[in-house]
């Protein structure tokens, strides 16, 4: 109850201003409807009592006091009273990824069935699944790097896109990483969050860790499209030179669930402990009120009263 209390205050406080012109007119209202008040300036206040008649039967709750109550919860609740804290429906939100998918010749291997490029495809779906809603962009590349689809919330785009790549499609073959991450990047500079990168790639070339040198990127998360117990040296080389963290392929969801984590980790997305909250705000609860309290205005005679 005393942090409650230690907590309470209002969110828009300037808005308690509004209710000096309240008081100030209801005084004012009050001493005009006042006939003691309107008589006593020409009549001997002895005599007063004895010449007014039924001043007593005044109704004691008038239009102008319902009207300064209503005026006086409104206000509140204008201001905003506060003593609650809630997430952030903004922070709740995943950050934002680039998928970059390697197509290659060697992505069409058999030894992950059916094809390397086919379980791409399907931890693709399973990783889009678990972050519904968040925004994706597509990059494919090989000898020269593409941008298949900007950041869209619309997974089933994604991966229809990403089902209807080929290696064959390919300008050229060879390892572009350089320019694809680039462009990944290029693609994640309007999220406000930042994101992280997805790279899915079975193989990095030496050449393609030699043009990584010196490049600065979002984190990325390498998901190595081998079977267990391949020799992955291209790939960890790769992965150190851009400080990737590399997540091998599993025949479960544990190679899923690892990347996610990351991904919906990555970026600037992490914010400081509170900032991802706001106050929740309790003057909504007051409308019924101010509602029950405009139903006096449909009484006969309440406004002329």
């Amino acid at each position: 109850m005393i942090e409650t209390l230690s907590a309470f205050h209002f969110e828009r406080p300037l808005w308690l201003l509004a209710l000096l012109p309240a008081v100030a007119l209801w005084l004012a209202e009050r001493r005009h409807a006042d006939p003691v008040l309107q008589w006593q300036r020409v009549i001997d206040a002895q005599l007063l009592p004895h010449l007014l008649v039924g001043t007593g039967r005044q109704a004691r709750i008038g239009p102008v006091d319902g009207l300064l109550l209503a005026w006086l919860l409104a206000t509140i609740a204008v201001a905003g009273p506060a003593w609650q804290r809630e997430p952030s429906p903004f922070a709740a939100a995943k950050p934002a990824v680039a998928v970059v998918l390697k197509l290659s010749p060697s992505m069409l291997t058999e030894d992950l069935a059916p094809t390397r490029l086919d379980r791409a495809r399907q931890k693709l779906a399973d990783i889009l699944a678990a972050r519904e809603g968040a925004a994706t962009a597509l990059v494919a590349y090989s000898g020269s790097a593409h941008l298949v689809l900007p950041p869209t919330p619309d997974s089933s785009v994604v991966l229809d896109l990403a089902k209807a790549l080929s290696p064959r499609i390919m300008p050229k073959e060879g390892d572009d990483l350089a320019g694809a991450l680039a462009l990944a990047n290029r693609a994640l500079a309007s999220s406000a969050d930042g994101g992280s990168i997805l790279l899915m790639a079975d193989t990095i070339s030496p050449e393609a860790v030699a043009g990584l040198a010196g490049v600065k990127s979002a984190p990325v998360t390498l998901l190595a499209l081998v079977p267990p117990g391949t020799d992955t040296g291209g790939l960890d080389d790769g992965a150190r030179a851009i400080a990737a963290a590399v997540v091998p392929t599993t025949a479960d969801q544990n190679d899923v669930a690892a990347a996610v984590r990351r991904l919906d980790a990555g970026g600037r997305a992490a914010h400081a402990t509170g900032e991802g909250e706001r106050w929740r705000e309790a003057g909504y609860w007051l409308t019924p009120v101010l509602a029950l309290l405009a139903l006096l205005w449909f009484r006969r005679g309440w406004v002329l009263s």
